[in-house]
């Protein structure tokens, strides 16, 4: 049903979409808001409760709280042209600040549930790729660069139109993608799927084909708890899954002392990986946010225009599709979306995730975008941006509570991600199998992300052969004009590392 009729609650925005709006509780028969809290975010009208989005809200930070630690490890690892690096402690305030700032503004803005965070795509890239080139400051203002480049896309109209191209076949194989894609982070970060060192088979399980450490089998009995929880309908059935993994894993650290799986040069296999479950020695530390406004724009002038541009390009491409598909795969869990894979204010939603670069690079944090760990509290049953509100304030918190947010394991986060990639797979249902000229680009979609660890990948892998295979099938006229150009674009962007080593 159309979600653009008159009333306090409706977005200026969502008409805009010209189509219908998936609203739980849409009709003549819908909830009336109780009051001008519930009104503005939507609350009862969606077929939630303040309850609801608050457990929602807190099993989306228990879940990417991890990022606090995970994004100072990636960015401190790097050092720069000048072999200057960025602290960890720095890191992990900015962090921590940018990610709460920007999922805040998000809820306030769009009203949806979706956090953010640093994206861990671009983290790396610019770690491993672009700070040998440049400097951390330079690196950081490429990245603001971006995400103006995304916000004038999204202002202009330009990053709708090129969502609207987008088939529905295609956003729906996104959001399998992302489950499958979230699922496999899960696996590795639980240490179940291991690499393997081979050429073949590149991952296998656990240690040498066996669950043969402790922290896994905590992984395991969170994600059987949880999933039991899940199955029966039991309300807060994912953060009580993380809670008691928690609380078992402290446990069994303080019984058996495992220690963490690396310390300096040495690897203890059977270690915990990210974060010790251990209690902190002190909870309370002061951020440094000395890192925040470090940013230069030299890099054009270092490197030159042309190999500057291309960082850039990369970096755009990445951040637009992560987010894109991101976006997609949530809105449809969250039964936002409508046939079409619309959600509600979603030029505005465009916009604020272009200024999560901008802020990103400001703080030296790298781009915050959409996490699809936002899943988890979707799974929860959260529908409203007042869910991101309680994630985003509990991401400020955590600034000052830094040693606290490093007792939940990697382990245990991990069952989390695997519970919402199980639901987002759900999506499959929708997607028509009988014509091959969409089973094979759906195909290379959903499984392109997971196996190259990039959603910008799957979902360039997915253009390409909609383009090829389904103009060539003679259906070249019911495909976008606009997606010829991305399908193009993304072709320049799977083949930029030999065009940057043909342009010096």
């Amino acid at each position: 049903m159309s979600d653009a009729r008159p009333g306090p609650a409706q977005s200026p925005e969502s008409p805009t979409t010209g189509s219908s709006v998936v609203d739980a509780t849409d009709g003549p028969d819908a909830a009336q808001p109780k009051n001008g809290f519930d009104r503005f975010f939507e609350i009862t009208r969606r077929g939630s409760t303040i309850g609801t989005e608050v457990r929602g809200g807190v099993v989306t930070f228990v879940t990417m709280a991890y990022i606090v630690i995970l994004n100072p490890i990636i960015l401190s690892s790097g050092a720069d042209v000048n072999g200057d690096t960025l602290g960890f402690t720095q890191v992990a305030a900015t962090t921590a600040l940018t990610a709460g700032v920007m999922t805040v503004l998000f809820g306030l803005v769009t009203r949806l549930p979706f956090a953010f965070a640093a994206g861990l795509g671009i983290n790396s890239f610019l770690a491993v790729s672009v700070v040998g080139q440049v400097t951390w400051p330079e690196a950081m203002g490429l990245v603001v660069i971006n995400g103006l480049i995304i916000v004038l896309l999204a202002a202009t109209g330009l990053r709708r139109m090129i969502f609207d191209a987008v088939p529905i076949q295609l956003k729906l194989a996104i959001t399998v993608g992302i489950g499958l894609f979230i699922a496999f982070i899960g696996f590795v970060d639980a240490g179940f799927v291991t690499s393997t060192g081979a050429s073949s088979p590149p991952v296998g399980l656990g240690v040498n084909g066996s669950v043969a450490t402790v922290p896994t089998l905590i992984f395991v009995f969170t994600l059987l708890l949880t999933g039991i929880l899940v199955a029966r309908k039991v309300k807060g059935g994912i953060l009580i899954g993380l809670v008691t993994g928690t609380v078992v894993a402290v446990i069994v650290e303080a019984i058996w002392n495992i220690g963490p799986k690396f310390a300096g040069d040495d690897v203890n296999p059977g270690g915990w990986g990210l974060s010790v479950p251990e209690l902190p020695s002190s909870l309370v530390s002061v951020p440094d946010l000395s890192l925040v406004g470090q940013v230069s724009f030299g890099s054009f002038e270092r490197i030159g225009v042309l190999a500057a541009l291309m960082l850039v390009f990369t970096l755009v491409f990445t951040n637009f599709f992560d987010a894109m598909g991101t976006m997609t795969g949530l809105s449809k869990e969250a039964g936002l979306a409508n046939e079409k894979g619309d959600f509600p204010r979603i030029k505005s939603a465009l916009i604020v995730e272009g200024v999560g670069a901008v802020a990103g690079g400001l703080t030296s944090s790298s781009s915050n975008t959409v996490f699809i760990e936002s899943g988890a509290g979707i799974g929860e049953g959260a529908r409203t941006g007042f869910a991101n509100v309680v994630t985003g304030a509990l991401f400020l918190i955590a600034m000052f509570f830094t040693p606290l947010v490093s007792i939940v394991p990697t382990e245990v986060a991990a069952s989390a991600l695997v519970i919402v990639g199980a639901l987002m797979m759900s999506q499959i249902r929708y997607i028509d199998f009988s014509d091959f000229s969409i089973l094979l680009p759906v195909f290379l979609a959903v499984t392109v992300m997971p196996l190259t660890y990039s959603i910008a990948n799957g979902i360039g892998a997915g253009f390409i052969s909609w383009v090829v295979v389904r103009s060539l099938s003679g259906k070249a006229r019911e495909i976008s004009p606009l997606l010829w150009v991305v399908a193009a674009g993304f072709v320049l962007y799977f083949a930029r590392g030999p065009l940057e080593t043909l342009l010096g």
